[in-house]
């Protein structure tokens, strides 16, 4: 019953999803804004189709109903209820069930939210988000299909990838992933809508921004879990290692990064409406492209899914969506073309353009770090390795230059600055970046790359914290406000603005983590019997015991061990190996003592069985805590600047007897 239920609601989502479309179109063509209306109420009843067709197989999952082919495969009695429910996301067929429900919502919410707009660009986005959906239910129905019929039905079933239950992560980091994923569809319907009914105002461009800051506010928040996911469970003591799935997902991020910038240059300047709409399409395609490299099982890692012939389909659909939006762009050229131009080189727009080209050349480069082996191996039948060293020598440079622009972007004004102006803004954050050099150089750094990025960050960090101590201390000087709430009607006056600083702050700091943690790293390993112990920088860590137990899915064994500093107990750690059936090898789980200052991370790498010793490898990475904090704060900054959309300009503060009436504040960065 169960797996009829799930398997007929997917099926009528499809159903509806191709009815949707063809009323839609229809409507358009004829005017009649009666058939649109009922296209768009298909997306609501869509939307309720895949809810149940995703709760009936929470549902098998929690009842063990092995009977359903995807329980069968990833579930089993003795994986508790929470890593139960979110292996829901945890296989191929099942990760296509939940990117279907999302799609429905993003596609029931864009409905929702302009619910009123029966013609022009809403319906045309909503019948485009409607054909990507049918070819999702497709999948669903075909060579993904999660509710295939099992017989004779098991007892018991393997249970979710070791990897995706030894972690409480698991639970944040797909579902972020997905909304960010496949809320790059309603950036790329509306640009898509735009082409097709020929409307390229500041409609459009409002539309296609709000959404394109939703998805890229969750994708930078899934990129960061995922990267706090693999320092804590995979026991190598990093958090990026240029894995080509971790790729996927950053390649998008970097395409809409470089949008949400251009797009202001197109809303100012009235420049750059190919580029932003190449943008937006190349956004929505990697988001695709990612699908297929995580999904087709041509690529060996530890987050890609099994082999199976769904990922031709994505290659047919990446064709059919790469000629479409061409042909698109190439029969609008006309409507296109751009009346503005740059005025200065000294300008913001100037920056937005060294920016975009900078975030292109870095998506590009880590393309081509990606899918070289790939191309390589397809055509001369070589095996051709691209790792961590090319990547790090062809983006640590482009990462470096977009710090800087991170900095120089807010000083800079719109059109042709006032040299006098930019003269005194950049005196504070140029003393920034000598101080960062010093302490640097105190420190102990000696690279030049991570010179730069210190020296940089430091400028950056200077610049945009500026933006605030600036305007927060002109209110205290005009209005008399006390600095706390000059701050907060500062930041309410246009919050756009400065939520892009603080996404700006969140991406420095991160960056400043980053280069700290990879440059200042400490680490050793050996050997230890209880009562030993080891010297980790200023950490004395000393085994006490080994021991193991049986629990509920799998079987621990873990060591003990006291962390002293001057000679006494600060902490005790516990780093483990996990074995469950399904997997051959153990999966790590190390301990982490994390502090503003630096994370002592300990792995336990082997041990006896009498548990006489055991092998640990003991790390000291300083300032990994800055990362997450910098990437909190990249979500906060999206999230802000969401809420100031429906702002236009700041009524002007009152006039103070003691002094001029301070100017009213613009939006956009």
């Amino acid at each position: 019953m169960t797996r009829l239920l799930g398997l007929g609601a997917t099926g009528l989502a499809l159903v509806l999803a191709v009815y949707g479309v063809v009323v839609i179109y229809w409507g358009y063509r004829r005017k009649r804004t009666d058939l649109i209306r009922s296209g768009q109420a298909a997306a609501y009843a869509i939307f309720g189709l895949m809810s149940v067709a995703n709760l009936a197989m929470i549902y098998g999952l929690l009842t063990h109903d092995f009977s359903i082919s995807y329980v069968a495969q990833v579930g089993s009695r003795a994986t508790p209820p929470f890593y139960t429910v979110i292996s829901l996301w945890g296989a191929l067929e099942g990760s296509i069930l939940f990117w279907g429900w999302v799609l429905s919502a993003y596609t029931a919410s864009v409905v929702f939210a302009y619910r009123h707009e029966r013609q022009g660009l809403v319906p045309a986005a909503t019948g485009v988000m409607l054909f990507v959906g049918i070819f999702f239910y497709l999948l669903l129905l075909g060579p993904a299909n999660p509710f295939g019929k099992v017989w004779p039905v098991p007892a018991d079933g393997p249970g979710p990838n070791p990897l995706l239950q030894n972690h409480i992560l698991m639970g944040v980091h797909p579902p972020l992933l997905y909304l960010g994923y496949v809320g790059m569809t309603v950036p790329f319907a509306f640009a898509m809508g735009a082409m097709i009914t020929g409307r390229f105002d500041a409609d459009w461009i409002k539309k296609t921004r709000i959404w394109t800051m939703t998805a890229w506010g969750f994708l930078s928040l899934a990129i960061v879990a995922g990267m706090w996911w693999s320092y804590d469970v995979l026991g190598w003591g990093g958090y990026w290692a240029w894995d080509p799935v971790e790729n996927a997902s950053f390649m998008p991020w970097l395409t809409a990064t470089a949008f949400l910038h251009s797009v202001m240059v197109e809303e100012r300047r009235g420049m750059l409406k190919v580029w932003n709409l190449s943008l937006i399409i190349s956004t929505f395609l990697l988001t695709i492209l990612g699908t297929f490299l995580t999904r087709s099982g041509i690529l060996s890692s530890v987050h890609a899914f099994t082999e199976g012939t769904i990922g031709y389909w994505f290659l047919g659909f990446i064709a059919i969506v790469f000629m479409a939006a061409l042909a698109m762009l190439a029969g609008r050229a006309g409507e296109l073309r751009s009346p503005g131009k740059l005025q200065s080189p000294a300008s913001r727009e100037t920056v937005f353009l060294l920016n975009n080209l900078l975030f292109t050349a870095f998506a590009f480069t880590v393309l081509l770090g990606t899918l070289f082996p790939l191309v390589a191996e397809a055509v001369r039948g070589v095996k051709v390795s691209v790792g961590e060293p090319f990547f790090n020598r062809m983006t640590v440079p482009i990462m470096a230059a977009l710090l800087f622009l991170i900095g120089v972007g807010p000083l800079l004004p719109w059109g042709r600055p006032d040299r006098k102006q930019i003269t005194n803004k950049l005196i504070v954050p140029g003393a920034g970046l000598i101080a960062a050099v010093v302490i640097a150089l105190v420190a102990g750094t000696r690279g030049v790359w991570a010179l730069l990025a210190f020296a940089f960050a430091g400028y950056a960090l200077t610049a945009n914290v500026g933006e605030y101590v600036r305007g927060a201390a002109n209110r205290v000087r005009v209005n008399g406000e006390n600095p706390v709430q000059a701050l907060f009607r500062l930041v309410n006056s246009n919050r756009r603005r400065y939520g892009g600083y603080l996404a700006h702050i969140g991406i420095v700091i991160a960056a400043f983590g980053i280069t700290a943690s990879s440059t200042f790293r400490f680490e050793h390993e050996t050997t230890l019997k209880p009562g030993e112990s080891l010297q980790v920088g200023t950490f004395v860590v000393r085994l006490d015991r080994v021991w193991g137990q049986q629990e509920p899915q799998r079987f621990a064994v873990g060591a003990d061990m006291a962390v002293l500093k001057d000679g006494r107990r600060i902490d005790t750690m516990e780093p483990r190996l996990n074995f469950y059936p399904a997997s051959s090898s153990p999966i790590t789980t190390p301990a982490v003592r994390s502090t503003p200052r630096s994370d002592l991370y300990l792995t336990l790498m082997a041990f006896e069985q009498d548990g006489s010793s055991a092998t640990v490898r003991a790390i000291v990475e300083p300032m990994v805590a800055w990362i997450w904090f910098g990437g909190l704060l990249v979500g906060l900054g999206a999230l802000l600047g969401l809420t100031g959309w429906k702002r236009r300009t700041a009524p002007a503060p009152r006039k103070s007897a003691s002094g001029p009436r301070a100017e009213p504040v613009r939006t956009g960065s």
